[in-house]
């Protein structure tokens, strides 16, 4: 079945609403979609109520965004979730896949789209002779970083909702995990110490920011671990994407910003992927309204660092222009990704459609590349000059601290790690272990692009 030919003055279908082979159960699913959305939505969408034209798509309800109404709309939406997790191997049948939710309305999407798309999956499942194919599993996680940022009776009102709201997502049930950032660190965690302690160590307003987001994902990589989890779900969209961009490239950080911007993210223990990396943050916030959703920004905070100037900036220019923020990314995307950057091992190919499936295979096929080395903070590739400079130190007899300062990248050591080496050492022993632990793998014997960048630094076996 091709796309829908929705009218409109321009003609043609102007909601990127996406149809397959599945047609029938996609209209079913749109069919539900309109039920809701006559109930949920504000008042009665007749058009000579409040003045709006027709939706462009079904030509049947009066629009409420985007000349859509709410069903066509929150369709499109999720055609282009779907579209991007079949397009780029995301969800097997055979994964458990772990939604990182923060309270925000990007995650909430992320997470009720995961569920619809588990749902289809189950029904095809009974509804199946041979039931070959299992139905992938979908789990959700909450980083409570409250401590010493928010008041806990804040926080805590917000996951007993979050809580509720994921275990009315059935069938298949499932189960929400809930782990404090304090957890990660070796100090004492039940008054927040060794968090206060750590933050207090830097002296930089973004680089704070930007180490909480490091052990955010640090401790959503380790509730996935401990659980079986095999893919890492995050709520980023166009917008934060765009946000991102920017203040990494004026945080120092250009080399590695490929690998942060694509669908796929394959450098961490659990691959993580960005399936609403197509979607505006206006769009998944007017989704939530238009659906009843509860958002809960309890981490939201007035902070004068670079993150919060380029988000403002972002927000002002799209004010402007709507398109801004995809013009930013697509501007990126011009970038030369690295090669963790694609789902190519431990794939069930037969498990996924043929032209995925084709796809995956020539990018598996392709000429190999060496390992990067990361940094142990944020997990960037290490530029040339980097290695350089971990060349020049490892040749030295240097302490852990120094050793770890090392292997950082130069945006790391500008921005979050003490100048002075008293300090530096007390930074170094609050870390948690699984960072500190970075640079032992990365200088593991069986690391070879790093003993070939530094070979002239080591002992061969028959040397003294």
């Amino acid at each position: 079945m091709g796309s829908c030919g929705g009218g409109g003055a321009g003609g043609g279908c102007q909601s990127e609403c996406f149809r397959d082979r599945e047609g029938d159960e996609e209209d079913s699913l749109r069919t539900e979609d309109l039920k809701r959305c006559s109930g949920s939505c504000s008042g009665d969408q007749s058009p000579a109520n409040d003045g709006r034209g027709l939706c462009n798509k079904c030509r049947e309800i009066a629009a409420v965004y985007n000349n859509l109404c709410g069903a066509c709309f929150r369709f499109s939406l999720y055609g282009k979730f779907k579209v991007a997790v079949t397009s780029n191997g995301m969800i097997s049948p055979t994964d458990k896949v772990l939604v990182a939710l923060s309270g925000g309305p990007a995650s909430r999407i992320a997470l009720e789209f995961a569920h619809e798309m588990q749902l289809k999956a189950q029904k095809s499942w009974d509804a199946s002779k041979d039931q070959a194919l299992p139905v992938f599993g979908v789990g959700a996680a909450f980083i409570d970083e409250s401590i010493p940022l928010r008041p806990s009776e804040v926080v805590q009102k917000a996951i007993e909702e979050m809580r509720f709201r994921v275990s009315q997502l059935t069938p298949p049930p499932k189960v929400f995990h809930v782990a404090s950032i304090g957890s990660l660190l070796s100090a004492d965690t039940k008054d927040g110490t060794g968090l206060n302690a750590l933050l207090e160590t830097i002296s930089d307003a973004t680089g704070k920011e930007d180490l909480l987001s490091y052990l955010r994902m640090l401790s959503l990589q380790k509730i996935a671990l401990d659980n079986g989890y095999s893919k890492l779900v995050l709520g980023s969209c166009t917008t934060t994407i765009a946000c991102h961009i920017l203040s990494a490239t004026v945080k120092g950080q250009g080399y590695s910003l490929p690998a942060d911007i694509q669908y796929v993210d394959a450098r961490w223990e659990i691959p993580v992927v960005l399936p609403l990396r197509s979607c505006l943050a206006e769009e998944l916030s007017m989704l939530c309204h238009l659906d009843g959703h509860e958002i809960h920004q309890v981490f939201d905070q007035p902070c004068s660092g670079i993150n919060n100037l380029v988000s403002s900036f972002i927000a002002r220019v799209q004010e402007e222009n709507p398109s801004r923020a995809r013009t930013i990314l697509r501007t990126a995307e011009k970038l030369r990704p690295f090669h963790f950057n694609r789902l190519s091992e431990n794939l069930s190919y037969e498990m996924l459609p043929s032209r995925v499936r084709r796809k995956l295979q020539t990018a598996a096929n392709a000429e190999f590349t060496p390992s990067e080395l990361l940094c142990p903070i944020c997990g960037g590739p290490l530029t040339e000059s980097d290695v350089t400079r971990l060349k020049s130190t490892v040749s030295k007899s240097s302490r852990r601290h120094e050793a770890f300062a090392a292997h950082c990248c130069q945006s790391c050591c500008s921005q979050i790690l003490p100048k002075e080496l008293p300090s530096l050492e007390h930074f170094y022993s609050l870390l948690p272990v699984a960072m500190r632990g970075r640079v032992k793998d990365a200088a593991s014997p069986g690391n070879h692009w790093l003993r070939d960048q530094i070979e002239d630094c080591l002992l061969s076996s028959d040397e003294d």
